[in-house]
């Protein structure tokens, strides 16, 4: 390997930083973008196949959920016959990008990287007013996102040096390689869309696969301008192959397709158990075993004993919880806190939540509107919901008309089995349970479908080494927020219907789009 290649191994891999809105020239600049974005709403944007861009007549409409009356932009759908054409197109194009040097592969994606940094304060934009984020969410995902890229590119150039040489017996010299699976179809959730969709594209790109990426519905924009961005940095064309639309119209049909290799999913467990028993059946002339990589979401928790420092479990209960409305697969929807300390620390919850500001996400409040009118209606459902399981100390109540603001809500005294502590809600709802000690708290947090994110807090050091033992998920933080898992440093995936424990952003990651080949030559004499 070359020196240069050297130096852009995992070793030298280093997290994007965020950008410090405490400063004003920062502020300044982003409202510069916002205005920018501002004045490209209500633009049309088109499917993408193998580099040429079709604008069809049934769009799909791109909502601020700050202000629902507001148009974003409208989004070209693609149906059955475009999907056909895209996974053709991704076929070929793989007989040839599979032979393409991993170096230069990742090179793409540094290149990448590189570009998405210097627009940083655009996608951030995108993230506000498509998504409803405030500054802080949009512009730590697009540290994520160019974190992503960073990572795997750098991830595929240690996979393709570690991984050429086993050990070898007298006689024969083997060799090992992984080698790129096929055609991908690629479905991001719309919490995450532009760091989850970069994140799972890049990482079957850069393995050597081809791709066919379904953007969610409801944010597909901020999507579209990062397959623009990998267009510009001179990806070939057909690698990545942009088609929205209706899951239920072009979802299955791909996801069922004999010459699907494998589907990354990130969403709802519903929708991921559909797809994980879709990919299950054989079609005729698959050669294959689908793969398929799923993330489905949780009911996570933190539990609480009485020996913590309660102001800190108070800010990470709160900041878990209401973070982004909730929605996020990690946020700490549940807190479990024994009877010692249960009011204390009830209260100081309360008080910080009372503090959050609610407001449009341009304007930088904390708690910003959920995604969309679907979302608020079920949101407000099982705040109803849990009226009837639960004690209502705040909130359960819409915020301003303007857009969708759901005030943030706290639910005490829940039972373990109720409604609201075992069904995920994906809003800004807490629901908070007693336990009588340390033990049943960590029995009560395992008393769920889900696995992903689990906090505990505890100064004993002996119940922290059982409760990492004991508590059943994912990813568990100790003394700490159980969102803002970080790439290559929080390996993230859940167990149990929370998916099939990935472990995105880490190295072992990459393997997951390849497959193994094993080569023995015979050393012959001559």
């Amino acid at each position: 390997m070359t020196n240069t290649l050297d130096t852009l191994k995992i070793d030298t891999f280093q997290n994007e930083s965020d950008t410090d809105f405490s400063i004003a020239s920062e502020v300044a600049t982003l409202k510069e973008a916002i205005s920018s974005f501002r004045s490209q709403l209500g633009n049309e944007y088109p499917v993408i196949i193998g580099g040429e861009k079709i604008f069809t007549d049934e769009k799909l409409t791109s909502i601020n959920p700050g202000k629902k009356e507001e148009i974003v932009g409208y989004m070209s759908k693609a149906n059955r016959e475009m999907a056909e054409r895209a996974i053709q197109t991704a076929t070929e194009t793989f007989s040839s990008w599979k032979l393409v040097p991993a170096e230069i592969r990742a090179d793409y994606l540094f290149k990448a990287a590189d570009l998405m940094r210097k627009r940083r304060h655009e996608f951030t934009a995108i993230l506000i007013l498509e998504a409803g984020k405030n500054y802080g969410e949009a512009d730590a995902e697009v540290s994520e996102a160019i974190d992503f890229m960073e990572y795997y590119a750098r991830s595929m150039n240690q996979l393709e040096e570690d991984t050429h040489y086993v050990k070898s017996i007298p006689g024969e010299e083997n060799r090992l390689k992984y080698v790129p699976l096929g055609v991908g179809f690629i479905v991001p959730p719309w919490n995450f869309p532009l760091a989850i969709c970069v994140g799972l594209t890049a990482s079957a790109i850069v393995t050597g696969n081809t791709t066919l990426v379904k953007p969610a519905s409801v944010t597909p924009i901020v999507a579209y301008k990062f397959v623009e961005l990998m267009e510009e940095i001179g990806l070939p064309d057909g690698v990545i192959n942009f088609i929205p639309g209706d899951s239920a119209i072009i979802g299955d049909f791909i996801t069922g397709h004999p010459l699907t290799r494998f589907i990354s999913f990130t969403g709802s467990k519903d929708v991921g158990l559909h797809i994980n028993e879709l990919a299950a059946k054989m079609a005729k002339g698959q050669k294959w075993i689908k793969r398929v990589n799923a993330e489905m979401g949780g009911k996570d928790g933190i539990v609480v004993d009485e020996t913590a420092d309660l102001d800190a479990a108070a800010q990470s209960i709160v900041a878990s919880a209401f973070s982004f409305q909730g929605q996020k697969c990690s946020a700490g929807s549940r807190a479990i806190i024994v009877e010692d300390v249960y009011d204390e620390l009830v209260e100081k919850v309360v008080q910080l939540t009372k503090e959050l500001k609610i407001g449009n996400g341009e304007e930088n409040h904390y708690i910003g509107p959920v995604i969309d009118e679907k979302a608020y209606r079920t949101i407000l459902k099982y705040i109803e919901v849990g009226k009837q399981e639960a004690n209502l100390v705040l909130g359960g109540d819409k915020g301003s008309e303007e857009g969708y603001y759901i005030n943030p809500t706290i639910f005490i005294d829940a039972d373990p089995n109720s409604t609201i502590m075992q069904e995920e809600i994906f809003g800004p709802v807490l629901a908070i349970a007693k336990a009588k000690n340390w033990e049943e708290a960590i029995n009560i947090y395992n008393n769920t479908d889900y696995g992903l994110t689990g906090g505990f807090f505890s100064s004993n050091n002996s119940r922290i080494e059982q409760a990492i033992d004991r508590m059943y998920c994912g990813n568990l933080y100790i003394n700490r927020n159980v969102t803002g898992a970080l790439v290559g440093i929080h390996p993230f995936g859940g167990f149990n219907l929370s998916g099939t424990d990935s472990k995105a952003g880490s190295y072992d990651y990459l393997k997951l789009f390849s497959q193994g080949k094993l080569h023995t030559q015979k050393i012959v004499n001559k």
